[in-house]
């Protein structure tokens, strides 16, 4: 009798991994409509940094990510011009201060960014 319940056990576990493994597939196969302008691991940082409070200077983003002036500065213009961060330069005692704020577009495409990325995590880990 222990024979006879074998197959039935690994044919229900190969099943389930067919199954898991046509779910991680679909979910992979939508793996090109991630928004690449915040997947980027720079970029995402600072979406998700600015997420997170109402704004942040130059300095305060380059310490947290621990980037250099033209690394941030480069993919800080990307997000502008995609209208996901607000920049506005100011003086501050006679110094320059460069404050980034995120939009309600950037907010919206974090958001949907990360749904995305919760259903191809719970693709790959066998949740439907």
């Amino acid at each position: 009798m222990a024979a006879d319940a074998r197959p039935k056990k690994q044919s229900a576990r190969a099943g389930r991994q067919r199954a898991t493994s046509k779910s991680a597939l679909r979910a992979a196969a939508h793996a090109p409509e991630l928004d690449r302008l915040i997947h980027e691991q720079v970029r995402l940082g600072i979406v998700s940094a600015l997420a997170a409070v109402d704004r942040l200077s130059f300095n305060d983003l380059k310490a947290a990510l621990e980037v250099t002036d033209g690394n941030l500065s480069v993919h800080a213009r990307k997000l502008e011009e995609a209208g996901y961060v607000n920049c506005r330069k100011t003086f501050k005692a006679r110094k320059p201060l460069t404050e980034y704020r995120l939009t309600a577009k950037g907010r919206k495409a974090l958001e949907k960014y990360l749904d995305h990325m919760d259903a191809v995590l719970a693709a790959a880990r066998g949740k439907r």
